[in-house]
């Protein structure tokens, strides 16, 4: 049944394979449920309230990416949006966390339309090859430079901005033998490399005492504090809509940017270098979105981390079906679950960075037009850590390149109307 449902056989793949890439996956994305709630409860949100609705949402976003799209691509709260929810939007701009859910809501609601009448899809087939590359490279560097700053081996440097950190620390320790361990098992051909090395980093923190056991099982808080407490009338404020263009802005371009990177690595791309049913694939960021701000949480978006799934053999929506599974247990066996460290999956991210540059050898180097777009992607997602602005930098920079090489024929009608926004947009900081 699985396999006739999901195509396991023509994909490639089974069960046991697509299994050990969800809980993957879960295991390089869980820090979610516990970093969001700690942001979020900055802007005067209930923590196990926030905790709980991030666990539904993203068991909803993986569902529906799942089992109507059918890719191997999770979902959860958005790193960046949460910030901006707390830290723009409450505590500087003095609106309510209620009416950010509203925007929340709102914008979610105009992903939805924009996916239903094919706009979102249109965007995403328009982005020329180059910048496709560079946004799977860039995303892989920008993986790479979480993962490296989770396990503390880059730290901020008030002198050179970064810098190297203590690397005789426990955590660096354990961090670099995670890494060289997945290597050494991807290199033997071992499928489950990923999830074991993390494991086993998990494994030792404990051992050494650096991870504190906390149990197995509690029952979940309760999720009322933030269930249905959007206030949508207090986001139709005039002030809101900018709000509510900056989560529709950077939603798009985040998941946009996932999507082509992880189905790329995948090699989930037809032909002409497009995402088949990808109309089902935005539908289902929209709509746990969507669901997420009435549980109590910020938007809802696709992970890069379901890379690490992809990298041990998820090819189905049966990994991102399996990974929902692992977030909804997560509500029961919070503990657990918590004692997986940042530093025990950052080697498992600059693994999946290592794979992801690979992209790199379908540039086509010796045209300069293509390969600047592309370069300007790669660096700037990492150095401006946002993948939105990776991107932004990108649609500019190729249409400049090919405008200035006398070759802007090459550009397309939807290309110069994104340049241009995104021109317009750091132009006047929208």
């Amino acid at each position: 049944m699985l396999d006739k449902y999901f195509h396991l056989k023509e994909l490639g793949t089974n069960v046991r394979q697509e299994v050990v890439a969800g809980i993957t996956t879960f295991l390089t994305m869980a820090y979610i449920i516990f970093v969001n709630p700690a942001i979020l409860s900055e802007a005067g949100m209930d923590y196990g309230a926030v905790f709980v609705a991030t666990c539904l949402a993203a068991a909803i976003g993986c569902f529906i990416m799942g089992l109507v799209a059918n890719y191997p691509i999770a979902l959860a709260p958005g790193m960046g949006l949460n910030a901006f929810f707390t830290y723009t939007v409450v505590l500087t701009e003095g609106y309510s966390w209620q009416s950010a859910l509203g925007a929340v809501f709102f914008s979610g609601c105009i992903f939805v339309l924009l996916s239903l009448f094919k706009v979102r899809e249109w965007i995403i087939n328009s982005i020329p090859g180059p910048l496709k590359i560079g946004i799977a490279a860039g995303i892989g560097l920008f993986l790479a430079l979480v993962g490296l700053k989770n396990a503390g081996i880059i730290v901020g440097n008030p002198a050179t901005m970064v810098g190297l950190g203590d690397v005789t620390s426990l955590q660096v320790g354990l961090a670099t033998l995670g890494f060289f361990l997945i290597i050494g098992m991807a290199a033997r051909g071992m499928r489950g490399a990923v999830m074991i090395g993390i494991l086993i980093i998990t494994g030792l923190g404990v051992a050494f005492g650096d991870i504190q056991y906390q149990g197995i099982v509690s029952a979940p808080p309760s999720i009322m504090p933030t269930f249905m407490q959007l206030d949508i009338a207090g986001a139709f404020n005039i002030g809101m809509l900018s709000v509510i263009f900056a989560f529709l802005f950077v939603d798009l371009f985040d998941t946009s940017g996932t999507l082509v990177a992880v189905a790329q690595r995948a090699k989930l791309l037809d032909e002409k270098g497009r995402l088949p049913r990808l109309g089902r694939a935005l539908l289902a960021d929209s709509s746990a979105s969507i669901a997420g701000s009435v549980l109590g949480t910020s938007t809802t978006t696709s992970y890069v981390e379901s890379a690490a799934g992809v990298a041990v053999g998820g090819r189905s929506g049966l990994t991102a079906v399996v990974t929902g599974l692992m977030f909804i247990a997560a509500l029961l066996f919070s503990p657990l679950a918590g004692m997986v460290p940042a530093y025990a999956t950052a080697g498992a991210l600059v693994y999946v960075a290592v794979l992801m540059m690979g992209q790199l050898s379908h540039l086509h180097w010796d045209d300069i037009t293509e390969a600047v777009p592309a370069v300007v992607v790669l660096v700037m997602m990492p150095f401006s850590f946002s993948i939105a602005n990776g991107i932004a930098f990108g649609f500019i920079s190729f249409v400049a390149v090919k405008l200035l090489a006398g070759r802007a024929a090459e550009v397309s009608p939807v290309v110069w109307a994104l340049a241009a926004m995104f021109a317009l947009k750091f132009a006047f900081g929208i």
